[in-house]
């Protein structure tokens, strides 16, 4: 099959999830390229796509695409349109906000020359993450129901995303399953710490939906009670500046990075903080878990899945909580990696070479 995966930010969750499918659809013996976005990344991002590339029969096309909705749009769709069209896919994975609309509105234009040609849709939290009372998630909500005449299946990554799916949009019309994300075996390689590590670790976007802000007001409420705690943040975003103001405000230990391998940022501090407003199922939690790192997260989208629904690792989106939960993790040092799940249980329901091989039946199931 000619396979092609378009999405907006070549960045975090989505990124990793279309290089593990496009490596094993390369293995299984498809032909695969990606469309995304030209502006967003930095030398890490790079890194990675020029490791992705040997498995990208079908090639890198990247275009300008904005975050929000604006007159940028109109180019960007044209441009976008012409590199799908010219890569002639069996089918069209469409990954997050834009990467789905791009996926159902093209892919129904390209299905009249093709008809086998199958639409898929995998929303990666992105609209889903709106509240219906505002007016942008009503739209939205709204637009994403129009859509799902356009579409062939949908794909959800957690069963979070699916019952938000269903609350803020309706019962899906199109056939639709749910398919965990994976990782993989290797990465089931434990960890060393360095020798200097930290107490704390933030790897993410530096975005508000992923909580930066909260670690940072977390952090400072912790060393109130532990006055030496310090901290590693690991990520790139426009919202960077900020947050580094606002550590330097409050007189915090800690020291930035930009984007990294996450088993290079994994050896940096002793524990995982996960502060996210919202997720649908974030591969970080799964990757620092495999690599037996203890953590605390927010009780948000697919995590509770992960942790489980009941473990006391778990915690709400607002700094005191989180702050409570450092500071338990500080005072009771076996506390928390006694609360991990095992790393066998996580291989089984985790694994990367399952999820590839679903998504791929799904795919033979819709062309």
């Amino acid at each position: 099959m000619r396979i092609v995966h378009a999405f907006r930010s070549p960045v975090g969750g989505i990124f990793r999830h279309v290089r593990d499918l496009a490596m094993a659809q390369h293995a299984a013996g498809h032909q695969v390229a990606i469309v995304c976005d030209a502006s967003t990344g930095g030398a890490h991002e790079d890194h990675l796509f020029q490791k992705i590339e040997p498995h990208l029969a079908l090639g890198v096309q990247r275009i300008d695409m904005q975050r929000q909705i604006g007159i940028g749009d109109l180019t960007a769709a044209r441009n976008t349109y012409r590199a799908i069209a010219g890569l002639r896919p069996d089918v069209l994975h469409g990954h997050g906000a834009k990467g789905g609309f791009y996926a159902r509105v093209f892919g129904s234009l390209l299905k009249r020359r093709n008809r086998s040609l199958a639409r898929l849709y995998s929303p990666h939290g992105g609209v889903l993450h709106y509240d219906r009372r505002s007016a942008a998630g009503r739209g939205y909500f709204l637009v994403e129901r129009q859509l799902e005449r356009f579409c062939d299946h949908v794909l959800f990554v957690s069963e979070h995303e699916r019952r938000t799916y269903i609350e803020k949009i309706g019962e899906p019309r199109a056939a639709n399953s749910l398919v965990y994300n994976g990782v993989h075996d290797r990465e089931f390689e434990p960890v060393e710490m360095l020798p200097d590590a930290a107490d704390f670790l933030y790897i993410g976007m530096m975005r508000d939906l992923k909580g930066p802000d909260l670690f940072i007001e977390a952090l400072a409420r912790t060393r109130m009670r532990f006055p030496g705690v310090s901290a590693h943040m690991v990520g790139d975003g426009d919202d960077l500046p900020r947050y580094r103001a606002r550590a330097g405000e409050l007189g915090l230990d800690v020291v930035f990075h930009p984007a990294m391998p996450a088993r290079e940022a994994f050896a940096l501090a002793r524990i995982m903080v996960v502060p996210s407003r919202a997720e649908a199922m974030p591969y970080i939690v799964l990757e620092a878990l495999a690599a037996q790192r203890a953590m605390i997260a927010t009780a948000v989208g697919g995590i509770p899945e992960i942790l489980g629904e009941a473990s006391c690792a778990l915690m709400q989106p607002n700094a005191d909580d989180i702050a409570e939960k450092m500071m338990r993790a500080l005072d009771e040092p076996a506390w928390l990696p006694a609360a991990m799940p095992q790393p066998e249980a996580l291989r089984a329901r985790f694994g990367a070479s399952a999820m590839a091989g679903r998504i791929e039946s799904i795919y033979r199931k819709s062309v």
